[in-house]
């Protein structure tokens, strides 16, 4: 309302406008705290690192130099992060759909037989609830070439043990294995929750319509329902993989063996803290996110037109 309008307009109007722009005042006031919190734990350094990705800065250098996109130019010629990027998406088909087809599977066969939901829900959820660390330690025991279990096992049926962790062409799949195992638990909780969320109803509706079998129940009535539940574990899952994907591999096998299992999150690591050059490790850090992001909104999209939300 402009000045003219408002001095022309009843005194009943005019305190209803004061009362709303007081209010409104009220609600900036009270979400200005968080929105300056936002602004500098999230969007500043984002802005810092788009800054910074234009630069040739190295960690410690008393001085830098503004080179554009030359950052960019010399990754498009770096076969290092070539390599680390297909070993992420390799990482990332592996362990995103795995995990979540196996997690369906689980919660699934618990919820068919409660004698012993109790204990199977604790066995598969301690992976997600034990320290990295002490995970890591257990699996070096078990993948060890000489004496741990994985190749006793192994030698039982007739084949040699196999260095999985050494060799360049096992040693991303058990990475991804592991990484399947330790978000197979989550998964498992979230996809059980949504079958606790299904109406029984429809289970006798469909039974009425002819669907008796297992399968037939899971087909028209289960998948459908689970459509919700279903994207927000792709989405949760996807994210979380990229994150502990740098985390196993930092642990378990430092990038090796030569570069077999390096992925992005190790590689902007190693640029930034090992090699000090800051402006590229920013460089490469706004590609990893841009990909996150796209992965995330394209499976948004493309599973958001087949949810069906009851």
């Amino acid at each position: 309302m402009s000045d003219a309008a408002l001095s022309a307009a009843p005194p009943r109007a005019r305190r209803r406008h004061a009362g709303a722009v007081a209010e409104a005042m009220a609600g900036w006031s009270l979400a200005l705290p968080a929105t300056i919190l936002m602004i500098l734990l999230l969007l500043g350094p984002a802005l810092g690192a788009v800054i910074l990705a234009l630069t040739d800065w190295q960690f410690g250098a008393p001085t830098l130099n503004w080179i554009g996109l030359g950052n960019f130019v010399d990754m498009a010629g770096d076969r290092v992060f070539w390599r680390s990027l297909g070993n992420t998406m390799i990482y990332i088909g592996l362990v995103v759909p795995l995990s979540v087809l196996l997690g369906l599977g689980a919660a699934l066969l618990i919820e068919a037989d409660p004698a012993g939901r109790s204990f199977y829900r604790a066995a598969f959820f301690l992976p997600v609830a034990s320290t990295l660390l002490a995970m890591a330690i257990v699996w070096e025991f078990l993948l060890h070439p000489s004496f741990g279990l994985v190749n006793r096992v192994v030698e039982l049926f007739g084949a040699s043990g196999i260095d999985w962790l050494k060799n360049p062409a096992t040693a991303l799949p058990t990475v991804a294995a592991i990484g399947i195992w330790k978000a197979l638990g989550l998964n498992m909780v979230l996809f059980m929750a949504g079958l606790k969320s299904i109406p029984h109803d429809l289970y006798d509706a469909a039974a009425i319509d002819g669907a008796d079998g297992a399968w037939e129940r899971f087909r028209r009535v289960t998948w459908p329902m689970l459509g919700p539940t279903l994207m927000f574990v792709l989405v949760i899952s996807a994210i979380r993989a990229f994150q502990e994907s740098f985390d196993l591999v930092a642990v378990l096998t430092q990038g090796g063996p030569n570069k077999a299992t390096e992925v992005l999150l190790y590689t902007i690591y190693q640029e930034g803290f090992s090699f000090f050059r800051s402006g590229y490790a920013a460089a490469l850090t706004l590609i990893f996110l841009a990909f996150v992001l796209a992965l995330t909104l394209l499976q948004a999209k493309v599973l958001d037109k087949r949810v069906h939300y009851g």
